[in-house]
């Protein structure tokens, strides 16, 4: 086997071990490290596609190494830390009456359990080449890993500003959303032109203009954009 066809695999294991690190360092409270080695998983994502296009080394193997990889990083990963989170939106606001029990914080765990669903329907549908059915699982992690960098940047990732039920919410969407059979678009672009591209170089624009002038409080938001452009605008 030719050592070129090492380097897309090489790079989907960049992602499982960004993935990893991001569960470890929420179990050492790192939220905020834990969610950018989520951001550093997605790169490496992006990268292993388009080194196998570039140096034509597609594979099933690669395929199913990719997607096992996903399943920590974009699935597991963002499930801890949406755990975290309602966590800590529980104690600061029932610390004196109990009314919600601490285990409810469990289905965050929904989000691993359905971004292994969409990965597995996604490598066995054969119309999923220019466009997604169904939330690709790593839109719904960036989602998740934006939340405490966001929170972060205001001053209120400590002091329970997200409430449990908006974190109940947010999970029980993007885990339906993740096996639904909304169209979502896709980057793979086979040019850089704009025709035919239309909604992929608006959300870019929008993504990078909102980033540059209001940081990490832009991130969900631009995950929410991709959303709103797919169900009004996608066919």
């Amino acid at each position: 086997m030719k050592f070129k066809q090492h380097i897309p695999n090489a790079i989907t294991c960049g992602n499982l071990v960004s993935g990893c690190l991001s569960i470890l360092f929420l179990t050492l409270g790192m939220p905020i490290k834990a969610a950018i080695m989520i951001f550093v998983a997605g790169i490496f994502d992006f990268l292993d596609g388009f080194a196998a296009r570039l140096l034509h080394t597609q594979s099933s193997i690669g395929a199913d190494l990719d997607s096992l990889s996903d399943v920590v990083s974009f699935g597991v990963a963002p499930g801890f830390i949406m755990f975290y989170l309602m966590s800590h939106a529980i104690y600061p606001v029932f610390s004196m009456v109990w009314v919600v029990p601490v285990s409810w914080a469990y289905l965050a765990f929904l989000l691993p359990v359905f971004a292994a669903v969409r990965l597995a329907k996604f490598n066995n549908d054969d119309t999923q080449v220019t466009s997604f059915r169904g939330l690709p699982a790593p839109a719904m992690a960036l989602f998740v890993a934006s939340l405490p960098m966001a929170l972060a940047q205001v001053e209120h990732l400590a002091d329970g500003a997200l409430r449990f039920w908006a974190c109940v919410g947010i999970t029980l969407v993007f885990a339906f959303m993740m096996v639904s059979n909304i169209r979502f678009f896709s980057f793979k672009m086979k040019s850089f032109a704009w025709k035919g591209y239309e909604l992929q170089w608006i959300f870019l624009i929008v993504a990078v203009a909102g980033f540059a002038i209001f940081r990490f409080v832009a991130l969900p938001f631009i995950i929410l954009l991709y959303i709103l452009l797919s169900v009004l605008f996608h066919r």
